[in-house]
């Protein structure tokens, strides 16, 4: 194919993120651009995990659009399908579905210094080039699978817990589920009620909270038909993550608390002790990520169901083989290992100015200032980028942070007539002596490997302050941080003097939580 696509604005990945940028693309008027989608519909993780029991753990009126807030009375915790409908009806809403181009996987991006545009080359040989470009690719979307021997020995089914193979019937079945993460503590009682047994491999035990039921009772439901009431209750689920959920990580004051909830929890499901355990973790609660779940331990004491912590030596044609030697047959693998989240835009290549590539500036751990920019890479911005991730919070709240924040970056270039703008490197600089000193206050750095890290030991992915901070630090204008550059510039020009816009909310308020 040989054809080019000129727009105003590109946007790569069509889940929250992206339709959150389209939408906001919507409001400000501009209608040149296209949301270019790898996959067949819209959704992002929400399309792509299908897998039994499969939902979110945040409550659902606080993950949701702030423009498009969530308001069943019905449901507190949304299940897959309940977010991908919501996806698709905000797609619909706001008329994205014209500027979607699905099956479309970006292969290279590549900055034009001549022009000071972005140019893109899909998997199908098409060109895109647009005056900027956003990535809202997220974190958790590229399967992982541990490269264990005999593995393609197996003569069973087999396949990652995001890639579910609905044509297999568990049904009489030996289920074996690598993995005891969240999505394992989901799928786990849906699959040990038809399997014949259910072999759960465990590396290391999480720290599991319980998750109150997925809908509300009477009583809540009642009160939710009471005027402003979701919006209020959104509010103190903003609050409440902020007060209570993001201290754990800094052994703050709910840290002991949740460390007795999450043990009281353990042994209320599970009475054996050698069970116990085997499932009590020996890291600080908040060093990983914490499952919430109330049924994953009950399900562990079934009697067709057995947890295995011995190392996993090789996969055998009808079964896995463990350290000690045993082994134990299986009819299907379930591969619930989670995603290479650190990986940030892999695989695509991304060239900046001069050609660098960014693959090789992201060598040692991918880093970008607020998880939205990075020096050298004029006009192209992030959502969801390294270590802004909310492991106690609402993501699409801090995306709309992030929205809210290229939008202004994108007023700004326009008001000063410069092709290019780019974070300065002051603004890396100082952001990222920030980062370490926060992160350095977290229980990561002494933890053990996680999706939260790089394999070279930098904390790549969550946040290490609350919500409010992360708002806080987004609600400065754009020329405090960013500089113009010209076309065939090799460095930034002069900054301009700032001039602060007075600020547009209370960044208080949870209008974007």
């Amino acid at each position: 194919m040989d054809k080019q696509l000129d727009l105003k604005v590109v946007i790569v990945g069509g889940g929250f993120g992206g339709l959150g940028m389209g939408v906001a693309l919507k409001k400000a008027g501009i209608d040149s651009f296209a949301i270019v989608e790898k996959g067949g519909d819209v959704g992002g993780v929400w399309r792509e995990n299908t897998y039994p029991g499969c939902s979110c753990d945040v409550p659902s009126h606080l993950y949701s659009f702030s423009f498009a807030p969530y308001r069943s009375a019905k449901t507190r915790y949304p299940s897959q399908e309940r977010i991908l409908a919501y996806l698709r009806g905000v797609a619909d809403t706001y008329d994205l579905l014209p500027h979607l181009r699905l099956h479309t996987t970006v292969v290279e991006a590549s900055y034009r210094e001549d022009i000071a545009r972005w140019e893109l080359t899909t998997g199908t040989g098409e060109h895109i080039v647009a005056d900027l470009l956003v990535f809202a690719v997220g974190q958790l979307h590229r399967r992982y699978v541990p490269d264990i021997p005999g593995r393609e020995d197996f003569t069973g089914a087999a396949f990652h817990s995001a890639h579910w193979d609905h044509r297999q019937n568990l049904r009489g079945r030996d289920v074996a589920v690598v993995g005891t993460g969240s999505s394992a503590g989901q799928l786990l009682p849906k699959i040990a009620a038809d399997a014949r047994t259910v072999t759960v491999y465990q590396r290391t035990p999480h720290w599991v909270l319980p998750k109150p039921a997925a809908e509300f009772g009477a009583i809540s439901r009642w009160v939710l038909r009471m005027p402003g009431a979701h919006r209020l209750y959104r509010q103190a689920l903003y609050y409440g993550a902020d007060i209570a959920l993001a201290p754990i990580v800094h052994r703050g004051w709910s840290a002991r608390p949740a460390h007795w909830l999450a043990r009281i929890h353990l042994r209320r499901h599970v009475s054996d002790p050698a069970l116990r355990a085997a499932l009590t973790p020996d890291y600080p609660i908040g060093s990983k990520r914490i499952v919430f779940d109330s049924r994953f331990h009950s399900t562990l004491g079934r009697e067709n169901v057995e947890l295995v912590t011995d190392p996993i030596a090789r996969i055998t044609r009808n079964g896995i083989e463990t350290g000690d030697g045993t082994h134990r047959r299986a009819d299907v693998i379930v591969w619930a290992t989670g995603f290479r989240a650190s990986e940030f835009l892999t695989p695509m290549t991304v060239r900046g100015r001069g050609g660098r590539l960014l693959r090789e500036q992201w060598s040692d751990g991918a880093e970008a200032f607020l998880g939205l920019a990075v020096p050298g890479f004029p006009n192209a911005f992030l959502i969801a980028g390294p270590n802004s991730f909310n492991p106690a919070g609402s993501n699409p709240g801090m995306k709309e942070r992030q929205i809210a924040y290229i939008m202004a970056c994108l007023r700004w270039r326009d008001a000063i007539g410069a092709p290019a703008i780019e974070v300065s490197g002051d603004a890396m600089r100082q952001y990222r002596q920030w980062l370490e000193r926060a992160i350095a206050k977290t229980v990561w750095p002494a933890a053990g490997a996680s999706w939260y890290k790089h394999e070279k030991g930098r904390v790549t992915n969550p946040w290490p302050a609350s919500a409010r901070t992360f708002a806080r630090m987004l609600h400065h204008h754009p020329a405090a941080a960013f500089v113009p550059v010209a076309a065939n510039d090799a460095a930034p020009v002069t900054p301009l003097p700032i001039h602060r816009h007075p600020p547009t909310h209370d960044e208080a308020t949870p209008t974007a939580s």
